[in-house]
C-alpha cells in the first residue's frame, strides 16, 4: 500500500496554480449530488450567475467547461469554425500559437498575426489584421499571454473586429480576477479561462461565456460540432435548460462547489477592489525584483504574471530547484523562445500577499548571492 497522502505545503508563485484558500477546500469537500439533483442544479446556476458578473457580462450561456482553461480555449473554436472557415490569430506567445494550433485541427485557413514574445499588438495591427483577411470568421487574441507576461489593451479591439463583420475571441486565462475584463464593453463575443490562477480555486474547470452574436453563429453551421463532449448546442440545453435539464454528461459536481466558493470569494471582495490589490503587489514585487538587478521583458507587465530576464552566468533552473527544495516556493521557467532565459512570478488571487513577495524576494536575494 502507498504512504498516506501528505504533500507538503508549497508557496505557489509560479505561473499556475496558485495557493488554494482552506474555504474553498472545504467546500469542494462537500457531500457529492447528482448531476441533476434539484439542489445541486442550484448550486450551478449560482455558479453560472458568479461567471456572467466576473466576466462583466449579461451573455445568458456562461458556464464551466468539465475542463482546465485549454478545454476552454478549445469550447471556443469547436464551435466557432467549420472546416474551409478563414480565421486570424494574434500570436506573441505560446498560447496564442495554441489557438492556431487548435484552429487548424478545426480544419480553419488560419492567418497568423506574429509580432515578438514580450510585446503587446498595436490597435493599428488589428486594423490591418482585418484588412487583409476580410473573409475571416473570427479574430483571436490572448489578453494575458502566460508565457511572456505581456498584457494586452483590448479596449476598441472589438469595434474593429466587428466592423469587419468578424467574431472577437479572447483568451483570459491569467487575467479573469486579476485583471479587468469586462465583455460586454469590449464587445467580445467568446471567452474563456481557468479556475487555477487568479481564482485561486483547483484547476480542473474552464469558465466559458457567449454572446448572442456567438450562438448566432454557432446555430447557423452547416456541419456538426466535431468534438461530442464539448458541442456548445448540446451543454447549452443543460447549462440554461430552466426546469428540465437534459444531460449531456456527469458535470464535475465538486469542482463546481470549489468554483462557486471561489467565486463568491472574488466578489465578497470587489472586483475593483481585487483587480487594485493585485496591481498593488505587482508594484511591490517589480521594485523588489529591480532592486536585485532583474529586468522585466515585456513593455505592458501583466500584474498577475511577472516575467524577468535571468541575468547572465545565472543557471535559472537551478535558482528554482533551490527556491522549491530550501523554501518551498515554487516559481515558473521561460516556455519556448525563452527557456532558460526567464523568470515567471505569479501574483494570482490568494498568492497576491505583502507576506508572500517579501518571503519570496529574500529567498531569491539568498540563491543569487
Amino acid at each position: 500500500m502507498p504512504a498516506a497522502l501528505n504533500p507538503r505545503q508549497r508557496l505557489l508563485m509560479g505561473p499556475g496554480p496558485s495557493t488554494v484558500p482552506a474555504r474553498i477546500l472545504k467546500a469542494i469537500s462537500s457531500p457529492t449530488l447528482g448531476h441533476l439533483d434539484p439542489q445541486y442544479i442550484g448550486y450551478m446556476d449560482e455558479t453560472c450567475e458568479m461567471i456572467r458578473q466576473v466576466y462583466r457580462t449579461e451573455n445568458a450561456l456562461s458556464f464551466p467547461v468539465s475542463g482546465t482553461g485549454m478545454a476552454g480555449m478549445e469550447t471556443v473554436m469547436v464551435n466557432l469554425i467549420e472546416p474551409g472557415d478563414e480565421a486570424i490569430v494574434m500570436v506573441n506567445g505560446v498560447f496564442g500559437g495554441r489557438m492556431k494550433d487548435i484552429l487548424t485541427r478545426c480544419g480553419a485557413e488560419v492567418h497568423a498575426i506574429e509580432i515578438p514574445w514580450g510585446q503587446s499588438f498595436s490597435k493599428q495591427h488589428f486594423a490591418d489584421a482585418v484588412a487583409a483577411h476580410p473573409n475571416a470568421k473570427l479574430l483571436a487574441v490572448v489578453h494575458a499571454e502566460t508565457s511572456t507576461g505581456a498584457l494586452q489593451d483590448l479596449s476598441g479591439v472589438g469595434e474593429i473586429v466587428h466592423q469587419a463583420g468578424m467574431l472577437l475571441v479572447v483568451d483570459a486565462v491569467t487575467s479573469i480576477g486579476g485583471h479587468d475584463v469586462r465583455v460586454d464593453d469590449w464587445g467580445i463575443d467568446a471567452i474563456y479561462s481557468g479556475t487555477q490562477k487568479c481564482l485561486s480555486c483547483p484547476p480542473g474547470l474552464s469558465p466559458v461565456s457567449f454572446s448572442p452574436r456567438a450562438l448566432e453563429t454557432i446555430d447557423a453551421r452547416k456541419t456538426p460540432v466535431r468534438s461530442w463532449y464539448l458541442d456548445v448546442t448540446m451543454l447549452k440545453n443543460y447549462y440554461t435548460g430552466g426546469g428540465g435539464r437534459a444531460y449531456h454528461h456527469t458535470a464535475p459536481i465538486n469542482m463546481v462547489y470549489a468554483l462557486r466558493e471561489a467565486l463568491a470569494i472574488v466578489l465578497e471582495e470587489g472586483l475593483d477592489e481585487r483587480i487594485e490589490r493585485h496591481r498593488d503587489m505587482h508594484l511591490l514585487l517589480r521594485e523588489g525584483l529591480e532592486s536585485l538587478g532583474l529586468k522585466y521583458i515585456p513593455d505592458h507587465s501583466l500584474h498577475t504574471l511577472n516575467c524577468v530576464a535571468v541575468p547572465d552566468g545565472i543557471d535559472e533552473a537551478a535558482i528554482r530547484k533551490r527556491l522549491l527544495t530550501d523554501f518551498d516556493i515554487e516559481i515558473g521557467g521561460g516556455l519556448g523562445v525563452f527557456a532558460g532565459k526567464a523568470w515567471r512570478i505569479g501574483l494570482m488571487g490568494e498568492s497576491a500577499a505583502e507576506k508572500n513577495i517579501l518571503t519570496l524576494l529574500a529567498a531569491l536575494d539568498k540563491c543569487l548571492r
